[in-house]
């Protein structure tokens, strides 16, 4: 990306006493028993007016206990911990450069992750010229399909998953290119266990963000540019919308959405993030950003790009490992649920 312009469950236990009540044994009864007559079915009608007795009142504590009121709520179920578990592994592969054997082992990651959370993977593999030749790209791009029903996406969740070609340094892109594309894999995890949201969404992985010189319309974005392309004409129409992820690990995380954000997607992210009490991890940049959701922002898609772009190692040998963190993933996994669900796809 550039910029441009001015610088518990509570686990849910046994209801213990419930069933102790249906073991007891009423008072008196013994004493009914010891006065009954040879023969005699005494307590008969007690006893089964006690089963029924007993049995409303188990499903009326079920349907009024807090317990039903704590259910896991799908943002509760994101883990930092898994998403910076992907992180690492892309890390681990080196610096991961369009065309790179690097880049391979991340892709084949990423695709096996994905068909082990239940989403259909396609290859979008294309060539464009660059400041050094003709290179090999490849898109990743995720439906979700379940019990024959097929995926209808209407909205986009995105990241790029290359890092930035340098000769001089060791450049792993932990934060940059790492970040996001572990936060979405966990993404794709959690939303994979709800079918019904995960049929409306399509999820892809870019190839090329980054730019060998400089962005300009043939140097930068390649991946995205090529996405957009292929939607151009009715392919855009059937998403309402999309969500970008970038640079999201900081260990000080402060998401600075673009000044020239979609402002209802911006207004609704905010609420998210207040209503899980995060807001203070989420404002405006006072700039624009040239980054994977303008090709798509060009085509009429309203895509946010949400991104931490006051990172002092951006582009630098020290975005490793060590400069994001399990929580900084946590907030932004937890709000982009919370929006998915109670926002954007409602």
């Amino acid at each position: 990306m550039e910029i441009v312009g001015r610088l518990c469950q509570t686990p849910i236990q046994k209801h213990r006493p419930i069933a102790a009540f249906l073991r007891m044994e009423p008072r008196g009864r013994e004493r009914h028993r010891r006065a009954a007559h040879p023969g005699e079915r005494v307590g008969a009608n007690e006893s089964n007016a006690l089963q029924i007795a007993a049995l409303l009142l188990l499903i009326s504590f079920v349907h009024t206990s807090p317990l039903r009121a704590a259910e896991t709520k799908i943002w509760e179920e994101f883990s930092g911990e898994k998403a910076f578990a992907h992180v690492q592994r892309l890390v681990d592969f080196g610096p991961r450069p369009p065309g790179s054997k690097a880049i391979e082992k991340s892709r084949d990651y990423i695709e096996d992750q994905l068909r082990r959370t239940g989403w259909q993977v396609t290859k979008q593999a294309f060539s464009d010229d660059t400041p050094r030749g003709k290179i090999q790209f490849v898109n990743l791009i995720a439906q979700f399909s379940a019990q024959g029903k097929v995926a209808s996406p209407s909205f986009l969740l995105c990241s790029h998953y290359d890092t930035k070609t340098f000769d001089a340094i060791q450049f792993v892109g932990a934060n940059d290119g790492g970040s996001s594309t572990g936060l979405l894999l966990e993404l794709a995890r959690v939303i994979g266990q709800h079918p019904n949201l995960a049929r409306k969404i399509e999820l892809v992985f870019f190839d090329g963000e980054e730019a060998y010189e400089q962005f300009s319309e043939t140097d930068g974005l390649y991946g995205s540019r090529y996405f957009a392309r292929q939607l151009q004409g009715g392919g855009a129409k059937q998403f309402r919308g999309g969500l970008l992820f970038d640079m999201v690990g900081d260990r000080s995380l402060g998401i600075t959405l673009p000044a020239d954000s979609p402002a209802d997607m911006a207004r609704d992210i905010f609420a998210a993030a207040e209503a899980l009490k995060l807001r203070n991890h989420f404002t405006y940049l006072d700039r624009e950003l040239i980054d994977d959701h303008a090709p798509l922002n060009a085509i009429g898609i309203p895509m946010l790009d949400v991104i931490d772009f006051d990172f002092p190692w951006w582009h630098t040998a020290d975005d490793t490992i060590d400069k994001i963190s399990a929580q900084s993933l946590q907030i932004v996994g937890s709000v982009a649920l919370y929006y998915l669900s109670e926002f954007a796809l409602k």
